[in-house]
């Protein structure tokens, strides 16, 4: 701790430098190199993001969707589908890999937060989002 007097207006000021190992803040993890280890994370690979972008590119060009958002998490994968940029996700397709072996590691999630599909397989689970434009007579 340092402290430092004003002169002039007769303040005294006390300036406390912490050091990581003070604030309690853990250093970064070292690799054996001796460089920063990387966090691990969850994306999509290429094969489901191809899966998801075809329904996607579907609901785009019938006007219903116009916006996404990807997040990589430590945990899990989450597209997120919006109609507006600025609302909340329409849809959420998330990606969880400890739910594989269980529930499957897929799955769609509304705006409510209820789970619409869960499964192992992505183009089963987003055949729910799927909704084919049929003719009406009238």
């Amino acid at each position: 701790m340092t402290e430092r007097v004003d002169d002039e207006n007769r303040t005294t000021a006390a300036v406390v430098v912490l050091k990581p190992a003070d604030a309690g803040a853990a250093a970064p993890a070292q690799t054996p190199a001796g460089g920063p280890r990387e966090q691990p994370y969850t994306a999509f690979d290429r094969r489901e993001l191809s899966e998801i972008l075809k329904v996607y590119g579907r609901m785009v060009a019938a006007g219903e969707w116009r916006d996404y958002a990807i997040d990589t998490l430590k945990d899990r994968a989450v597209f997120s589908i919006f109609r507006r940029t600025s609302e909340v996700p329409l849809y959420r397709i998330e990606k969880n890999p400890k739910l594989a072996r269980r529930q499957g590691a897929y799955a769609v999630i509304s705006q409510t937060g209820m789970i619409l599909k869960r499964g192992p397989d992505l183009a089963r689970v987003l055949r729910v989002l799927d909704k084919s434009l049929s003719l009406v007579d009238a």
